[in-house]
């Protein structure tokens, strides 16, 4: 597991910051070389979202805080989302993680596993145990 730890403000309280997967981009993309030869523009969208999910697993992380988890590009803070407003989360499809949701009270998210999923459910585990 690829985590990078770094200390926060006070000594119990750590940030784990998600190491990028880049599994799911390149799969995407190696799916569309064989759509290619039956449709072309099909193969074509498909490789350009794969390409554009490799581009954000490279370019986003997620931060799990002491008290939420963040989605950050380089320095800056994207979004935050507080533990205490989960209901619920799931990473789908198990034995190939490709999704992870979460819902809060006002909203539902779904995002790409762009970033290591075991160091994810380790994190969700600790992090956000919902009742």
């Amino acid at each position: 597991m690829f985590v990078t730890t770094t200390a926060a403000s006070t000594a119990s309280a750590e940030t784990i910051v998600l190491s990028p997967s880049y599994n799911l981009p390149i799969a995407i993309v190696f799916l569309a070389v064989p759509l290619f030869f039956v449709q072309v523009w099909v193969s074509a969208a498909i490789a350009l979202f794969g390409f554009f999910l490799l581009v954000q697993a490279a370019t986003l992380r997620l931060s799990f805080t002491e008290t939420a988890l963040d989605i950050e590009r380089g320095q800056t803070l994207i979004r935050r989302f507080p533990y205490q407003d989960w209901q619920n989360w799931r990473i789908f499809w198990s034995p190939v993680p490709i999704l992870f949701y979460f819902k809060e009270v006002n909203s539902i998210h779904f995002l790409p596993i762009l970033f290591d999923p075991k160091a994810l459910r380790a994190c969700l585990d600790a992090r956000c145990r919902l009742s």
